[in-house]
């Protein structure tokens, strides 16, 4: 086999495994002509933290979307919380998981009167009233968050998508709810002194895992617009979600490389 035939069946197969949803496509256009209140339109240093009720309710009223955070308590109820630990938001040590949903709600966020919030209660709040990105935490390797997630929102009346870095919740919702918009987080993990010595983490920073999943989009880092694979999979029809913007500049960088933007600590 001569050398450019060898180029050409790799770049076939590179196409091949970063390729997102091509067929029987989900409706997308409903999550369209927002910008996404990351963790809910929050200040740490108010009433409305991160992630609660309230972040929820000041997002719906200003009108944006809301992206929020899914995982499960010890007693596998699903809650809206980012980190894995406790300590950064409740002062607590210890995992999300490690505790019931009744000890997680005796916890206050940040320095508020609010605490950890059900998936259950979020979406009571909301009420369809605004488009959601539901983000699915995997730190343990477990779809059950994904099970547990989908009874709650299988007769929810609004306008929600999915996303999760870990490509076996994506992946969950390609066999199990094909109806729904999915999406693989992402990122240029080899600039990040957490992954970069881990080249496992480079397969998903290349999205060479999309064959599993096959994503309707791509959230990806603002700051990494350049990645290839991220531009291509916008080539071939996929959506691209920034993640997360901060300010009027960043959003000025990127506002011609990606379709839809996730907020925080500014407004758009």
């Amino acid at each position: 086999m001569t050398a450019v035939k060898i180029i050409i069946v790799l770049l076939v197969i590179y196409i091949f495994m970063i390729c997102p949803r091509i067929f029987k496509k989900a409706d997308r256009s409903p999550l369209k002509g927002r910008h996404y209140a990351h963790r809910g339109l929050f200040d740490n240093a108010s009433e409305s933290p991160e992630n609660s009720l309230s972040a929820f309710a000041k997002a719906v009223e200003a009108g944006y979307g809301i992206e929020f955070d899914v995982q499960l308590s010890k007693d596998d109820i699903p809650v809206i919380f980012h980190d894995a630990t406790l300590k950064r938001m409740c002062g607590v040590e210890g995992n999300v998981w490690d505790y019931t949903l009744a000890e997680l709600q005796s916890m206050k966020l940040a320095n508020s009167q609010e605490t950890i919030p059900t998936l259950a209660q979020a979406l009571e709040v909301i009420n369809g009233k605004v488009p959601l990105i539901i983000e699915y935490k995997m730190d343990r390797p477990d779809v059950k968050v994904c099970e547990l997630g989908n009874e709650l929102l299988k007769d929810y009346q609004g306008v929600y998508c999915m996303e999760s870095f870990h490509p076996f919740a994506v992946r969950w919702y390609r066999f199990r709810r094909p109806d729904i918009v999915r999406g693989q987080l992402c990122m240029d993990y080899w600039k990040d002194e957490i992954y970069k010595k881990k080249p496992g983490f480079w397969l998903l920073g290349l999205m060479l895992t999309n064959f599993l999943a096959r994503p309707d989009f791509i959230a990806f880092k603002h700051s990494d617009a350049g990645n290839l694979s991220r531009k291509l999979c916008r080539l071939l029809g996929g959506l691209s979600v920034a993640w997360t913007i901060k300010s009027k500049e960043d959003y000025e960088k990127a506002k011609n490389q990606f379709d839809l933007f996730i907020f925080d600590s500014c407004r758009l």
